[in-house]
């Protein structure tokens, strides 16, 4: 395990990570097969910049598998379905199970990272929702988010938006009462966009372990990508990461020390 060793040394080392991973990505395009990964992440787990908790974690799993990783920011629900079709190489963030629907991807068995689904609001007097009780309230989230459109299948206010932006835009101009979405993530760009008094309604309505997708023309590939996990975990690179990234934030740390 990596012993904490203060806040200046793990910027530091993050940094470092930082730059050797960006660097290597530059150099695996003539070096190594850099793989081409679609990514519906936003700040605190992936940056423009490159500089997120999973564009650390993801790179330097890549990087120890031989592989380069560029990450492809496009909507979700295209992105699955080119993933499904080969032409990008797969997708970052995924809940299990999607192989049953997308029967080209392949899941990378060893969890990325925990995702709790949320509610935020601007209503003070929303305390508490369920899948059930969410009926009684106008409701957005963004389209291709699977497990939301799988539990509000027959849900008579819905609205569906391109992007987190959007999203949180609707929910700050009162055209939603709810908006469904993932906690770090929205603390983030809730902060971000500086609009007020918006909060988490808790607990969360779900929370899933995420996965690493490949097309099945990288099945070969997913071995060591899963060792490679393991291994960044098991040596306490992964928890000193989580946690300078999303204790920023305020988002859940728990899953920092996952196993």
């Amino acid at each position: 395990m990596f012993p904490y060793r203060g806040s200046g040394v793990l910027r530091g080392l993050i940094s470092a990570i930082c730059v050797l991973a960006i660097a290597y990505s530059h150099a695996s395009w003539a070096e190594t097969q850099t793989l081409v990964l679609n990514d519906t992440n936003a700040a605190p787990f992936t940056t423009e910049s490159g500089d997120g908790f999973l564009d650390i974690i993801a790179r330097e799993a890549f990087r120890r598998a031989d592989l380069g990783l560029k990450l492809e920011r496009i909507p979700p629900e295209r992105g699955l379905l080119n993933a499904n079709a080969g032409l990008e190489d797969g997708d970052l963030t995924r809940i299990a199970g999607l192989e049953k629907t997308y029967p080209n991807l392949i899941r990378v068995p060893e969890k990325l990272v925990d995702w709790h689904f949320v509610a935020f609001t601007r209503k003070p007097d929303l305390q508490s929702v369920a899948w059930a009780t969410l009926q009684a309230h106008s409701v957005g989230h963004i389209k291709g988010w699977k497990i939301y459109e799988q539990n509000l299948k027959q849900h008579p206010q819905v609205t569906t938006a391109d992007n987190a932006e959007q999203l949180f835009t609707m929910l700050d101009k009162n055209r939603i009462e709810v908006a469904l979405y993932a906690r770090a993530m929205g603390l983030a760009l809730v902060q971000k966009m500086g609009i007020k008094n918006v909060r988490v309604i808790e607990p969360s309505l779900a929370e899933r372990e995420m996965f690493i997708y490949l097309h099945r023309k990288h099945a070969d590939k997913v071995p060591a990508i899963a060792a490679a996990l393991r291994d960044i975990k098991r040596e306490g690179l992964y928890a000193q990461v989580c946690q300078a990234k999303l204790a920023p934030f305020k988002a859940e740390t728990t899953q920092c020390r996952a196993r």
